[in-house]
């Protein structure tokens, strides 16, 4: 593992790599707008997937680095995941785009002017909690690429029915918060939960390269 300090048109950025051994692709995958890599999901993926081949690069957008608690606007995070991308890609592998909650967004916007393989969606906000009518399905259904959704089945920013039909699958995490938390009630565990996650994206990737 080792971490990059990149200069974006929207301040520091940092990527921190967790490299495969033989990799075949490139995974990079950003947080949400209220937490950091830190995150159950990102941790998950990172610790697992470079077993198979895959690359992750864990990033943290710039307002982050800076210690700031609130995500600035949409653009903004966008500016700061095109400036990241060169060092991504530098490998010279295929790069899936990913991100959990806001970074998924900022995925599905960018894909194609970056030219990404492919698209992970953790925790896709399809709507603010409570507001259907707020929809962001046109960000997902516009990511021009080959699209992975994953999503808790107790998500308020959206359940796995309320998506649209659309090119993109769709993974549903049992009981799975925003944050893939389970209660204890559930009929699965945390670490169950989890390896839903690790083991629908390994399959995935396998389809990509």
């Amino acid at each position: 593992m080792s971490s990059e300090i990149i200069e974006t048109d929207a301040g520091t950025a940092r990527v921190t790599w967790h490299p495969a051994r033989k990799a075949r692709l490139v995974l990079a995958v950003s947080h949400g707008a209220g937490g950091g890599i830190e995150a159950r999901d990102l941790q998950a993926l990172a610790a697992v997937l470079p077993a198979h081949g895959v690359t992750v690069a864990l990033v943290e957008q710039p307002w982050r680095v800076a210690g700031k608690k609130v995500a600035p606007a949409p653009k903004t995070l966008d500016v700061g995941w095109r400036g990241i991308w060169t060092a991504v890609a530098k490998p010279g592998l295929p790069v899936i785009s990913g991100g959990r909650s806001a970074g998924a967004r900022v995925a599905c916007r960018t894909a194609t002017e970056l030219g990404a393989a492919a698209v992970l969606a953790l925790s896709f906000p399809l709507h603010p909690p409570g507001r259907p009518e707020k929809s962001r399905a046109g960000e997902l259904l516009g990511a021009g690429v080959p699209t992975l959704v994953v999503q808790g089945g107790n998500d308020p920013f959206g359940k796995p029915a309320e998506f649209p039909n659309g090119d993109f699958e769709l993974v549903e995490v049992p009981y799975g918060d925003h944050g893939f938390a389970v209660p204890k009630r559930a009929e699965i565990g945390q670490d169950e939960a989890l390896e839903i996650i690790t083991g629908r994206v390994v399959e995935w990737t396998r389809t990509l390269g």
